[in-house]
């Protein structure tokens, strides 16, 4: 039994991505719910990425520590070049207030402490950031350092920076701290109140952004990973080797919220499902109110519930008789199940023939189907 549901949508389509004129060699707009790039500038080309690297050494970090750990930072960490949150040898912390020194302020020393405290080593925290790499689908890049500094071949691509930004938002504590504009953090021996501000300047230029990192190097130039939400959708953008990358990112913001919309998804209108061999001849169904999700403005959704032709007694309240499947041409965008709305007891007089039916019934249905 097959029903169909269609929403259109009937906006009108922007402009083409050739309007845009963006500063970065590498760059790519990234809409992580469907996983599509709506826009790509030499996205695969492997540059070093600076300290947006450190997305990757939070993430990691976030796995392997307790983010309410108070620890103590090794000397090793602080020997280290490059922006600091001004750790000292010795000095107490947690774990929460390390991850937002880093991530605000980019403190290397902050970076070096998590890898030495999560791994022992450096190398060996570099290991577990290229296994999470590989777990995310960054295919392209290659971890060496967790504080971003070149070293032996340490780059990525702006695509897989991307999907490194869009899994950080997965993240509701790494995502909350890569949104604060500054931040209060307790540190030092004896520990004591520092303000950290974030170096991320769009969190300010622009009302939808929600994070995440900057990055400079000499080698790699200016780079950055962002995120922006405006009503209901949520973009991620990742750049390398920019010049002006503020403007950048807005105007791929603004390109990417003038093609993309949150459309609410409804529930179908439900048949009743036939019950065969019970104490009532059909039962009602039911199913959970299905999330928002962001489509093109071109797009339509279509809703397809499948259900077999009946089911065999005993049906428990809540059992699962079938799925409503939401798709946009080929791609399916959300699937739940069909629940029944009641019980149904099997009859008396079938109740021992009821195995040998349901077996019967199963490899029918495999003949036929």
């Amino acid at each position: 039994m097959v029903a169909a549901m269609i929403i259109t949508l009937l906006l009108p389509f922007p402009v083409g991505a050739e309007s845009l004129s963006l500063s970065s060699l590498s760059a790519v707009l990234y809409e992580p719910q469907s996983g599509r790039f709506l826009y790509e500038k030499d996205a695969d080309t492997k540059r070093p990425m600076a300290s947006t690297t450190k997305l990757m050494t939070a993430l990691v970090a976030a796995d392997l520590l307790p983010s309410d750990r108070i620890v103590t930072i090794p000397e090793q960490a602080v020997l280290v070049e490059g922006s600091s949150m001004g750790l000292r040898g010795g000095d107490s912390l947690s774990v929460h207030d390390l991850m937002t020194g880093m991530l605000l302020s980019s403190g290397n020393d902050a970076a070096n402490a998590l890898a030495l405290l999560s791994c022992g080593s450096l190398p060996a925290f570099a290991q577990q950031m290229n296994t999470k790499a590989v777990q995310l689908g960054m295919y392209h890049s290659l971890f060496v350092t967790p504080s971003g500094l070149d070293e032996g071949g340490h780059s990525s691509t702006a695509r897989d920076m991307a999907l490194l930004g869009a899994a950080v938002l997965r993240n509701e504590e790494l995502a909350h701290i890569c949104s604060l504009k500054s931040a209060v953090v307790h540190m030092g021996k004896p520990m004591h109140e520092v303000t950290f501000t974030n170096h991320n300047r769009l969190l300010k230029l622009y009302e939808p952004a929600i994070g995440l990192k900057t990055g400079f190097t000499k080698k790699s130039g200016r780079c950055l990973v962002s995120a922006a939400q405006k009503n209901g959708v949520t973009l991620v953008v990742a750049s390398l080797n920019g010049g002006d990358y503020w403007n950048d990112h807005m105007a791929l913001y603004e390109y990417g919220f003038s093609l993309t919309r949150s459309c609410e998804l409804t529930v179908p209108e439900l048949p009743s499902l036939s019950v065969a061999g019970g104490t009532a001849s059909g039962i009602s169904l039911t199913m959970e109110q299905p999330p928002a999700t962001v489509l093109l403005k071109e797009e339509a959704v279509t809703c397809e519930v499948r259900l077999p032709a009946f089911v065999w007694a005993p049906v428990e309240n809540g059992q699962s008789v079938g799925t409503a499947v939401y798709t946009v041409g080929d791609r399916v965008v959300y699937e739940a199940p069909l629940l029944a709305g009641g019980s149904v007891s099997a009859r008396p007089a079938m109740a021992f023939t009821e195995k040998w039916r349901r077996q019967l019934w199963l490899l029918l249905t495999e003949w036929i189907g």
